[in-house]
């Protein structure tokens, strides 16, 4: 590894990672010894080419597990599912978590749930844009059978007051733009999000009961308040 003293100072723009934790990383140097990445300190974090799942390159960003090698010295690994657990016992339905988004795939995006295992966030339960690398707050939403976590972005059970909430979110919208939003129960889901701050099904149940409630019609193109309404909730 490199000398203390020809280790460059330590970075602005990466904050200190802790022995333990999973972050995303930059590459700022790879050579016969292996690759190093910037975690804040004063000296690089050396990834030996053992603890690399694939070959890394300079420039590039990855998932890194920090650990103490056994020397007792800081080091790092992109071999993730050797450092993380497929299941826990500590995560419990409805909690909420922070998550680091590791890794795409058909289904949606693995996630590293408090920096020790793993779980899956579904294409159809993300109503905003993500990436890898991202670090984001989410929920647990159920723990399968297997013990396999799924998670959602979305903050589980909603309750009629919250959802009552929601709705005097649309009817102030409704009357701040004469009445009338260019959205329905069709609308893009990254589209509501950036309105309202919710997910589609929130959304959707909101407009159900503004609906029932007859305050609203729905029209190809958008809501309309209906008339001679009562006053929001």
């Amino acid at each position: 590894m490199r000398s203390e003293k020809t280790a460059p100072p330590a970075r602005t723009d990466q904050p200190s990672i802790d022995i333990g934790h999973v972050a995303w990383l930059k590459v700022v140097d790879v050579n016969h010894l292996g690759a190093f990445v910037d975690w804040g300190r004063s000296k690089d974090l050396f990834i030996p080419f053992a603890e690399q799942h694939q070959p890394l390159t300079s420039g590039r960003h990855t998932v890194v597990k920090v650990y103490l090698d056994n020397q007792n010295r800081p080091a790092g690994s992109t071999r993730i599912d050797h450092w993380l657990d497929e299941t826990s016992e500590h995560c419990q339905p409805g909690e909420q978590v922070k998550l680091l988004i590791a890794e795409q795939t058909t289904l949606g995006f693995k996630a590293i749930i408090h920096h020790h295992c793993w779980g899956l966030l579904y294409n159809n339960e993300l109503h905003q844009e993500i990436r890898v690398g991202q670090v984001v707050d989410g929920f647990i939403q159920r723990i399968r059978e297997d013990g396999k976590i799924d998670l959602t972005l979305n903050q589980p059970g909603y309750s009629a007051p919250k959802i009552d909430r929601v709705i005097s979110a649309i009817l102030s919208a409704l009357d701040d733009n004469s009445g009338f939003l260019a959205l329905t129960d069709k609308s893009p889901p990254q589209v509501i999000y950036a309105q309202f701050g919710i997910s589609k099904k929130v959304f959707k149940q909101a407009l159900g009961g503004l609906y029932k409630q007859r305050r609203i019609t729905i029209e190809p193109t958008g809501i309309r308040l209906t008339p001679n309404r009562s006053d929001p909730l």
